[in-house]
């Protein structure tokens, strides 16, 4: 390329300003993926010098952070300040769980009985969501996080027809959570009724609640045999995507990987001000090697 090519097609290009590229200021990690203990968490965060880490699960057991003890939260809390970490999302399990009156496609053979306990389960948690909900955002306040992962139940035969009334549901939780100054985000969990792209970007019409985004898991779009990036990137209101998470399969193994570099460049090109973090979801006990092995990637793809 000519000199005078370079520099017209530099002039051309987007320019990207410190707080919209995307560098390693931006990684996060879920931290029951990446360590065996709190305390390993915060090790992995010094290691790779990140300063954000997503909640899920207390890594080494105790349960998920939202249903931890006010003393516990108040313990997770401390340590993530003394060691100048910031909580960037809070992966809640809410909604993961069949919708009254909905059959799931994506379950293994079960008995009547055991059929009969699955829905008596779950309608008893959906019927307690204000409550878990209050909770979720009790333990978001003193863990000093501002967004929390809500999903879309259970994937039926025919999901389309049943987003208006998840969006209802989703919505009154929604308000709720705007009394609480705390975001939804809704993900595109592949065992739910909100997977492709496509799908994310018609079902967000339904819910215009300000205090509704959207966790983006590029990879878990291909169980619906979509192209993640660059074609159901195109589809997404991008201005409702406040968090981004990595599978480690989409940047370790050779048959799922994805365009990170593109991915990354699109969002700092779209103005994307969100983390991007790291769920490894590796589950043949190799877990904490391949977070490992996954944040070496990661970076050497920022670095590159």
């Amino acid at each position: 390329m000519l000199r005078r090519e370079f520099l017209t097609s530099l002039a051309a290009a987007p320019l990207l300003t410190a707080k919209s590229r995307i560098d390693r200021t931006r990684i996060s990690f879920i931290s029951d993926e990446a360590a065996a203990s709190p305390a390993d968490s915060v090790a992995f965060a010094k290691q790779y010098g990140l300063k954000w880490v997503e909640l899920r699960d207390v890594p080494g057991g105790g349960g998920h952070y939202m249903r931890q003890s006010e003393e516990k939260l108040k313990e997770s809390a401390k340590l993530f300040h003394d060691n100048g970490i910031q909580v960037s999302f809070l992966n809640s399990p809410m909604f993961k769980i069949t919708l009254p009156g909905s059959e799931p496609v994506f379950r293994k053979p079960e008995t009547a009985d055991a059929r009969e306990k699955r829905l008596a389960k779950h309608k008893l948690e959906y019927d307690r969501r204000k409550e878990d909900f209050q909770q979720a955002f009790h333990a978001a306040h003193v863990l000093g996080v501002d967004k929390i992962r809500v999903f879309t139940f259970l994937r039926t035969a025919e999901p389309a027809k049943l987003n208006q009334q998840i969006a209802d549901v989703i919505g009154e939780m929604a308000e709720m959570a705007g009394k609480e100054r705390i975001k939804l985000l809704v993900e595109n969990e592949s065992a739910c009724n909100v997977v492709s792209c496509a799908e994310v970007a018609t079902f967000m019409k339904m819910v215009p609640e300000k205090t509704v985004g959207i966790n983006w898991d590029p990879l878990n779009g291909t169980s619906q045999k979509e192209l993640p990036y660059p074609d159901g990137y195109k589809l997404l209101p991008i201005k409702r995507v406040l968090n981004v998470q990595m599978k480690g399969h989409s940047l370790l193994d050779p048959e799922k990987k994805l365009d990170w570099a593109g991915i990354f460049q699109s969002l700092a090109s779209d103005g994307y001000k969100g983390e991007i973090g790291l769920e490894t979801h590796y589950f043949d006990g190799t877990k904490i090697d391949k977070s490992h092995a996954s944040m070496r990637e990661i970076f050497r793809i920022l670095e590159s």
